[in-house]
């Protein structure tokens, strides 16, 4: 069902040749590119026409407009499902009080007497959330993409998702009621490429419905036409990430409880068949008994033979069997997972050495599912490996520094001589030039 790698018995390889030995899921983003290429292109030319148009190609839904009504939103918030609706705002809740305290506050340095720079975070005008659809339902990541943003102070929020034949051309309505919940309106029924290209175009209004305006910055998982059509119009928007597909590490030794093991690996699987459940353990008797579990699990589990067991045994998911745990770090650090489990003995002391995680779960009762719902940590992470230079979705992804400086004559003048000499040593004359003007065309003498 899962595969061993065993990488005992040898000194383990640096960087991409350590890499190369670990599982992943072939992720071809570059292939997609020319699929959605013309996608993008057409609903920058025809708009909301040519959006709907995808949606009933794509999504076997023509919609009557993209725009989810008012009464839609406020429709599916009464009719949610109390247990469900107590969830959301208990999620809701906790994400609040965690990205509440990541936002930053303006610094001054006072450089010289005179001479200071601010360093201020102003949040991006607009942005626009992708939640995707498909084989799951996610109003989790309604949450996890609303909340840094409007706790960075973003004004315009929109969130598009994928219409829904079976819901009359909506959005599912557990996506609109989380929606209803964070207090946003502007909800659209599109999905995959043409819905992240209506965000980086906008869309023309009519005499009956508003478009959507263009933004600045476009945040949230999907699929590969999703990734490919951030990667084609990024520079006109910006984006947070290629999202691939989902993956957990988990390091573990002799101590970690196999029944835990094989249901957390389990728990990732059955997202996609390209999902990714990696074990690194320095524990025959562990990676053994884990096996014996998945066996036993995986048969009593939902969504077997089209998720679980295909993600299982595909390349992307392996056991990988390490001489000790000093090693187990060092794979676990090559392979960057965007969700990574620590189960071992002091798993405190060692999640404190992990450098590349998009996430870090310490301990027996601190599962992924935690993570993916009510621990108020962020679930939009880094997948693919870019843990090693990327982060996950919080209030900095929605905020820009910028520098403001202010100096008097007199602190410009002290460093004047400094700025001109670079200046020339560039062969930029006309920026000491720039200096120069404002002394009289000669360079005042440093004090």
């Amino acid at each position: 069902m899962i595969s061993r790698i065993d990488l005992r018995g040898e000194t383990l390889p640096e960087g991409s040749a350590l890499r190369d030995l670990l599982p992943r899921a072939e992720f071809d983003v570059e292939a997609a590119l020319e699929k959605v290429r013309p996608i993008c292109e057409d609903v920058r030319h025809h708009g909301a026409a040519a959006v709907i148009d995808y949606g009933e190609k794509f999504d076997g839904v023509r919609v009557p407009s993209l725009r989810v009504p008012a009464e839609a939103i406020a429709r599916a918030l009464d009719e949610l499902d109390p247990p469900v609706r107590a969830a959301l705002e208990e999620s809701i809740r906790r994400a609040r009080m965690v990205h509440r305290e990541q936002r930053r506050t303006t610094h001054t340095t006072q450089v010289v007497p005179g001479g200071t720079v601010t360093e201020k975070w102003i949040p991006v005008e607009r942005v626009g959330l992708y939640v995707p659809g498909g084989r799951s339902v996610y109003p989790s990541s309604v949450v996890m993409n609303v909340v840094p943003a409007q706790e960075a102070g973003v004004e315009g929020v929109a969130v598009s998702s994928p219409p829904q034949k079976e819901f009359g051309g909506l959005p599912h309505p557990t996506i609109l009621a989380a929606c209803a919940l964070l207090g946003v309106d502007e909800v659209y029924a599109a999905g995959g490429a043409q819905a992240i290209a209506m965000f980086a175009y906008g869309t023309e209004g009519t005499a009956d419905e508003p478009g959507c305006a263009p933004v600045n910055l476009v945040t949230g998982p999907g699929n590969i036409y999703v990734a490919a059509a951030k990667r084609l119009l990024k520079g006109r928007i910006g984006i947070d990430a290629e999202a691939g597909p989902t993956e957990i590490a988990i390091l573990a030794d002799s101590t970690a409880d196999p029944v835990h093991v094989a249901a957390d690996l389990i728990s990732q699987a059955e997202h996609d068949p390209m999902a990714a459940s990696v074990l690194v353990t320095d524990s025959d008797e562990l990676a053994a008994a884990t096996e014996a579990e998945l066996k036993t699990q995986v048969a009593a589990s939902k969504h077997v033979d089209d998720r679980i067991v295909p993600a299982l045994a595909g390349r992307q998911s392996a056991i990988v069997l390490v001489h000790d745990l000093a090693d187990g770090l060092k794979v676990v650090d090559a392979y960057g997972a965007e969700h990574l489990e620590i189960q071992t003995a002091d798993a405190a002391a060692v999640a404190d050495r992990v450098r590349n995680a998009g996430a870090i779960f310490v301990g027996p009762w601190a599962p992924v599912s935690l993570g993916d719902y009510c621990a108020g940590s962020n679930h939009v992470l880094p997948t693919g490996g870019c843990a090693c230079h990327s982060s996950g979705l919080s209030v900095q992804s929605f905020l820009r520094g910028v520098h403001i400086v202010d100096y008097t004559r007199d602190a410009l003048a002290d460093v004047a001589h400094h700025v001109v000499t670079l200046a020339e040593a560039e062969d930029l004359p006309a920026h000491g030039a720039a200096i120069k003007a404002r002394f009289g065309w000669k360079v005042p003498e440093s004090k």
